[in-house]
């Protein structure tokens, strides 16, 4: 089916956080840093605040104390963080850190104001160069005077193994700052009620429950005084799970600016919308990585042992626990391989530029270096790349199988979506191709890789999910979940399940979600886990309903319950289909005569539940195929075709995959040929506009062709989430295949972005 969303979006009519108008509404904007570090010796707002139609600027005395708590519960209130001031308190430590935040009238009149606030700076030196930050003389944090924020170790690596092995294959690996751009920035309108100490926020969020909660801890006031309505959201990626530093302000300067205005009664919302230049410049980095990999295999080209050592760099101010979420890049490096031996080691380091922020796979680092270690052993054994992970590949009859770091996989069979891809390309037929091309003087080339990744993992917060259904007195279904829905169609899926569970009409179904008002608590969209969590949140409730159903239409129509069942709308006597009940019979029975209902039979036709999942990790896999061309003068590469076989379980809706799918690959994409956030020397940002920061368009884009294998996963209707995969598999697959087409030059490129001019540089090296 269609998804019901799109008409709505794709004709305006979709309701965004800056389509949200209040009565009196005033309109935020921060002044921010222009040094990547410097100390603030003074703040004079008084010309600022002199302004017509600019009614607080707040700095961090105003705003910092108020804070109450402000622990995530991505982890939860015990585990360590690292600091996270609302606005800069003493220092700026990356260009585009909050100083200050004007209040005005409107937008226009409060970015006015923010050029007549006079901070008065002390310009320090600044580390932007992550790799030289450890035990740099500059210092990010005083609390962390090596600028390490942690660090983790698996076992040792076996240097004996490597020692003797037949084939090691290693390389270093760097990739790039790149980051989600959502088209929709970020953004937040909120309005505090003086009068009865309620707080309502329209949020651009992915997580609507966990915003409610953040905010209510950070302000210190009941969680039942603070709704939050997530209407549309345009895209996160990663990036709005968690409340940032300027959602704070919003939320803590929100209180203040009603109690000056004659409006205070009622209340006065406060907006900020965020700009794509505060976006690139402040809303966060990812994907910033450099690291050595190593892998070695035995004469027979199979894995003895893999080690990863890697840096990662977390900015000034990063999400939540980024010691502990790096973790995963060392965890999953054996990926979807027989590997007996694995090991790792890392390092999180600070430095002066934008916080590290989750992104679409943030693991994503641990598939790059992996694959392309396969392609440079391969051509090390000169052997195809493709008979080499035919080696290795782990079959669907070696599950359960657990990697040496200790991850049980089970319920897949990678060697599954990997041989569907080989023979969707036509390995044998490509490979024909490439050798008449060489011929020719074109160079052209193949990449594939193969990944695991965890959806839906039932840890914390995230292994419990809400659902509540109710039939009005019409027989229509109402389904309420919590919602953060940001492009990847949760009211669909939701619809669908629903439908399913009670035998239902579609047409008869609708959703309500994000508004935590009227929904159950939920961990919103992170993790893939919106379908196999939400399915068994439908799955439980909608029993329960079914139930109730089944009670009060088995009396009417005189028969066990037993011999009915649901469908179309309706309850139906299974050996007497003329014998039926619809849902509007029943519900009008219900509510308006629920006398006439049998003794003992409840009129209650809603239901919620929580469900609590069983299966620590539904793993999906997948296998992606890249060809490209590459001009060697110019250094364009042109994708020719791009094929994804993926196991995501049962698909509850084939173009909702897919199109997670392709969303993913594209952005996978952007960040091997063209994404990157620059800074210089001195830590400024070279790229914060949409001139600098390139974005892959459908000109840089091939169809993308996909293979389906569905193996059922552990949980209810054995689906498993697919958010994230697309944006794993596809870097390294373009890398892999730039590589296989410059091969007969010796060329191997492993520092990101595969630009013209880095291809251009590297085929002039090989050629001299």
């Amino acid at each position: 089916m269609a998804r019901l969303e799109d008409n709505r979006l794709l004709t305006g009519h979709g309701t965004f956080v800056d389509d949200v108008m209040r009565p009196g509404m005033l309109h935020a904007c921060f002044v921010r840093s222009p040094f990547a570090r410097a100390r603030i010796k003074g703040i004079d707002a008084s010309a600022a605040r002199a302004m017509p139609g600019v009614h607080a600027v707040f700095t961090a005395s105003d705003l910092n104390p108020d804070v109450k708590e402000a622990w995530h519960a991505v982890a939860g209130k015990d585990m360590p963080d690292t600091p996270r001031p609302p606005l800069a308190e003493g220092e700026a430590k990356f260009v585009g850190d909050p100083v200050a935040l004007v209040v005005a009238d409107s937008r226009y009149l409060a970015e006015d104001a923010v050029e007549r606030v006079d901070v008065d700076y002390e310009p320090l030196p600044a580390i932007a160069d992550f790799t030289k930050a450890v035990g740099s003389d500059v210092i990010v944090h005083e609390a962390y005077p090596d600028n390490v924020a942690g660090g983790m170790g698996g076992a040792p690596p076996d240097e004996e193994t490597f020692a003797n092995a037949a084939y090691v294959a290693e390389a270093d690996i760097y990739q790039q700052i790149h980051a989600p751009v959502p088209i929709e920035t970020r953004g937040l309108v909120v309005e505090w009620a003086a009068s009865t100490g309620e707080l309502t926020m329209w949020a651009s969020t992915q997580a609507p429950h966990e915003l409610r909660a953040f905010c209510a801890r950070l302000l210190g006031i009941p969680a039942q005084n603070v709704r939050v309505v997530m209407r549309d959201t345009g895209g996160a990626f990663g990036q709005k799970v968690v409340p940032m530093r300027e959602d704070m302000c919003i939320m803590l300067a929100a209180r203040k600016v009603t109690a000056t205005t004659s409006n205070a009664r009622s209340g006065v919302a406060l907006k900020w919308i965020e700009d794509r230049r505060e976006n690139l410049m402040s809303a966060g980095q990812a994907r910033h990585v450099d690291g050595k990999a190593r892998m070695a295999f035995d004469e027979d080209g199979k894995i003895l042992a893999a080690d990863i050592d890697f840096t990662y760099d977390i900015g000034a101010y990063p999400t939540p626990y980024p010691v502990l979420t790096t973790a995963a890049v060392g965890m999953f490096f054996p990926g979807p391989y027989r590997v007996p031996k694995a090991s790792f080691n890392y390092k999180t380091v600070f430095s002066n530029t934008a916080g590290l922020h989750a992104y679409r796979g943030p693991w994503q680092y641990e598939t790059l270096a992996r694959e392309l270690l396969f392609d440079i052993a391969a051509r090390q054994m000169d052997m195809d790349p493709v008979e080499l992970r035919r080696r290795n590949i782990l079959r669907g009859d070696e599950m359960p199988y657990v990697n040496p770091n200790g991850m049980p996989y089970d319920h897949v069979a990678p060697a599954d979506t990997f041989e569907q891809a080989v023979k969707i390309l036509d390995h044998e037929g490509f490979r024909k191709e490439q050798a008449d091309a060489l011929a020719e003087g074109r160079y052209i080339g193949l990449g594939f890789s193969a990944y695991i990744e965890p959806t839906g993992a039932a840890t914390g917060h995230l292994a419990t999910e809400g659902a509540t259904i109710r039939m009005e007195p019409t027989g229509k279904i109402n389904v309420y979940v919590n919602g953060g829905s940001t492009g990847n169609s949760l009211e669909t899926t939701v619809v669908q399940l629903t439908a399913d569970a009670l035998g239902a009409d579609i047409n008869d179904v609708s959703t309500i979600q994000g508004d935590t008002a009227v929904t159950p608590y939920g961990a919103g969209t992170q993790g893939s886990r919106s379908a196999p969590m939400t399915a068994g949140a439908v799955n439980e409730a909608g029993a329960m309903l079914r139930g109730q159903i089944l009670a009060m239409a088995a009396p009417r129509l005189e028969v066990d319950e037993s011999e009915l069942e649901l469908v179309g709308s309706r309850a139906v006597v299974r050996d007497n289909p003329e014998k039926s009940l619809s849902y509007a019979d029943l519900a009008y029975r219900a509510y308006y005569e629920p006398q006439q209902l049998p003794p003992g039979v409840s009129a209650s036709l809603e239901a919620t539940a929580r469900f609590n999942s069983q299966a620590p990790i539904h793993w999906a896999n997948a296998t992606h195929v890249c060809t490209c061309e590459v001009d060697l003068q110019t250094g364009r590469v042109t994708l020719t075709r791009y094929i994804v076989s993926e196991d995501v379980g049962p698909m509850i809706n084939p173009n909702v995959v897919e199109g997670q799918i392709a969303g993913g690959t594209v952005q996978g994409i952007g960040g091997a040929l063209l994404e990157e956030m620059v800074y210089d020397d001195d830590g400024n940002p070279l790229s914060s506009t949409f001139v600098d920061y390139l974005l892959p368009t459908a000109t840089e884009v091939p169809a993308i062709e996909y293979g389906h294998v569905e193996i059922p996963g552990p949980g209810v209707g054995g689906y498993k989430g697919c958010g994230e995969g697309g944006a794993i598999g596809s870097t390294p697959a373009v890398i892999n295949a730039i590589n296989d087409a410059l091969a007969p030059l010796g060329v191997t490129l492993t520092r990101l972005p595969a630009s013209p001019a880095a291809i251009v540089d590297l085929v002039e090296q090989a050629t001299k």
